[in-house]
């Protein structure tokens, strides 16, 4: 099963993932965690390019670093760890591009939708779970993450506009009013476990 995590900056979905991550590992669960961009050797290298403040780059070469990226990680994690049954948890996939450079950058959605069928060869999420929150309450935890861990607290699209992260909010509103059988909408200004518990319980609906 594969299962990605989605969301506004700060919303909490690495959190939950990782908390996914260690009940299913107790359970006993062939498990496979990953994330985008980074989840390949390659990917990492391209996560560096594309998430450094200090980079500056036009949203086409933007868009093309995160296929890049995406096309190594289906072949190389994704993949071969469905062919063999594990449970895929990924943090951000396919959504954060319409999401980010679709609703945010001005690119064409359909062009962006051709183009992540060819980056994943046709697959899709069995399940998203997408974190939702307001852009500010989200804005500040980025902020408070900062104040704790420096610079490495931030990266290059955390320090977007305001207006950039509604947008981002907007196309994610947008996914999951087109895609209701798969995106699973949460609250994620609740409490850490009862978000955990909205995970667990949409994932075991689909695994059984």
């Amino acid at each position: 099963m594969f299962v990605t995590f989605e969301g506004v900056e700060g919303a909490g979905k690495s959190t939950a993932l990782a908390a996914v991550a260690a009940h299913y590992a107790a359970c006993g669960v062939d498990l496979v965690c990953t994330r985008e961009p980074g989840g390949s050797a390659l990917g990492r290298t391209l996560r560096s390019l594309l998430l450094d403040v200090k980079s500056s780059m036009v949203s086409e070469a933007e868009l093309f670093l995160f296929l890049a990226d995406r096309a190594q990680h289906v072949a190389e994690v994704i993949r071969p760890a469905l062919a063999r049954g594990a449970l895929v948890l990924c943090d951000r996939f396919t959504d954060s591009t319409l999401a980010y450079q679709g609703f945010a950058r001005g690119l064409s959605l359909e062009t962006l939708t051709t183009l992540n069928a060819a980056a994943t060869g046709g697959l899709e999420p069995d399940l998203t779970l997408l974190f939702d929150l307001p852009v500010e309450e989200g804005l500040a935890r980025v902020r408070k993450r900062k104040e704790e861990l420096g610079e490495q607290g931030c990266d290059r699209l955390d320090a977007e506009a305001v207006s950039f992260h509604a947008a981002v909010r907007k196309g994610f509103h947008f996914i999951a009013e087109h895609a209701p059988s798969r995106v699973c909408l949460l609250d994620a200004s609740l409490a850490r476990e009862d978000v955990l518990a909205a995970c667990l319980k949409a994932i075991e609906s689909r695994r059984h």
